[in-house]
């Protein structure tokens, strides 16, 4: 139920969802080599001469030290974010008829997860890599905090930038200036861009070039413990944006098949349905379940699922008494025990009305295998009631078995 104070002014607005709280994030980070490696990446990304060709290229080229190369991956999850919100990473089959998803689509899509993989795969939606952070762990904020002691990626990333920055080191000049150069170069490229193309690859190459250096110049400790963060931070950032882009992209796809699912579920209701889809699949898994569906089902029973603290040993006790169980105590009762045996389906009947309760409780036993030999009467009439009274409980005990068994998805 929807809380009613501010619901009017909550239905009557907008709500403005962008990308600006990554994106503070993210400031937090340009500092040094890094804010020059983020405006070139954007200055390349936004250059209206340079051909797409040109572009992906040259953003190849100056990448040969990721994790150096943070502008980049920075820029690059900024625009996936972006992409989420305005639902232009979801992949059209037809874009001409089907609809751009929306931000509110991927929301109500990704909750629907949560409970449909549990239901269908029988493990939480985090273990298929479906949970809400497996599809918006950037604009949640992922990077940000821990569950635990250790210090977020972010934060990590932020100290490792800060140190390296402060010891002023020559390649990480060098490196800067690099980046300068070819920046200054793409701000001024104008006409054709052909005309440039060496030049374009000079600069980028002495990019490159700087890049290597600097990662060579962070060789020995203490810089060597922050280029190796700098290295797990790249490849965290990198790995959630090719999760969420992988997530996303067949979102729609996914949700299809999970919904198809649920639809053959459905039509196990009807057995000649049933039938016409045990005769034309060709898929061994979904024979199967359709062919042993009806068995299973029939073994599911709530009253052999054990109460919140009870154990089956409990349960077996409970069903034994509510079925009035053992019904027979007295093993010197040789009639009522006779009458017990014939009541078990282990016991064929055949001709017991010619013979004597002596005979039907040897007879029982000797169906039952038990040891008769040396054996009087009643010691045979109270192995047979220990039998049958264990087979009681063993009853139930399957019961339970069976019931537990078709309601555990494998």
């Amino acid at each position: 139920m929807a809380v009613n104070k501010g619901l009017a002014k909550f239905a009557s607005s907008s709500p403005d969802f962008s990308t600006q709280a990554l994106e503070n994030a993210i400031n937090e980070l340009k500092i040094g080599w890094v804010a020059k490696t983020f405006t070139l990446d954007t200055a390349i990304v936004n250059n209206n001469v340079l051909t797409t060709t040109q572009k992906n290229d040259a953003r190849s080229t100056i990448n040969n030290q990721p994790h150096l190369n943070i502008g980049r991956y920075l820029n690059d999850a900024i625009s996936h974010a972006k992409s989420i919100l305005d639902g232009s990473i979801v992949f059209l089959a037809f874009p001409d008829t089907e609809d751009t998803a929306t931000f509110l689509e991927l929301l109500q899509t990704v909750q629907g997860f949560q409970t449909s993989i549990p239901q269908l795969f029988g493990v939480p939606a985090s273990e298929k890599n479906r949970a809400i952070d497996d599809h918006f762990g950037l604009l949640r904020g992922k990077f940000l905090t821990t569950d635990d002691s250790s210090k977020p990626v972010f934060t990590q990333l932020q100290e490792s930038i800060t140190y390296i920055n402060n010891q002023s080191i020559a390649t990480d000049t060098a490196y800067q200036t690099a980046l300068t150069n070819m920046q200054n170069f793409v701000d001024g490229v104008v006409g054709d861009s052909t005309d440039f193309q060496q030049t374009l690859n000079t600069f980028a190459s002495a990019v490159a070039t700087a890049a290597t250096n600097f990662h060579n110049g962070l060789n020995a400790e203490p810089l060597l413990t922050f280029r190796t963060q700098l290295v797990s931070g790249q490849s965290s950032v990198e790995t959630q944006i090719n999760l969420e882009n992988s997530n996303l992209r067949d979102i729609r796809t996914f949700t299809n098949n999970l919904n198809d699912t649920f639809g053959y579920v459905g039509l196990t209701d009807d057995a000649e349905l049933k039938d016409l889809l045990i005769k034309t699949s060709q898929n061994t898994d979904f024979k199967s379940y359709i062919e042993t569906y009806d068995d299973l089902s029939a073994n599911q029973n709530a009253i052999y699922v054990p109460q919140d603290g009870q154990t089956d040993k409990d349960l077996v006790d409970s069903l034994l008494a509510q079925a009035g169980l053992p019904d027979v105590l007295d093993s010197v009762n040789l009639d009522e025990v006779a009458e017990k045996a014939k009541k078990d389906d282990r016991i064929d009947t055949a001709g017991f009305d010619l013979l004597s309760v002596e005979e039907i409780i040897n007879k029982c036993c000797l169906q039952l295998n038990l040891d008769v030999e040396n054996r009087t009467i009643f010691q045979q009439s109270d192995l047979l009631l220990t039998n049958l009274n264990e087979r009681d409980r063993n009853l139930i005990e399957e019961r339970i078995r069976l019931n537990r068994d078709s309601d555990t998805i494998t």
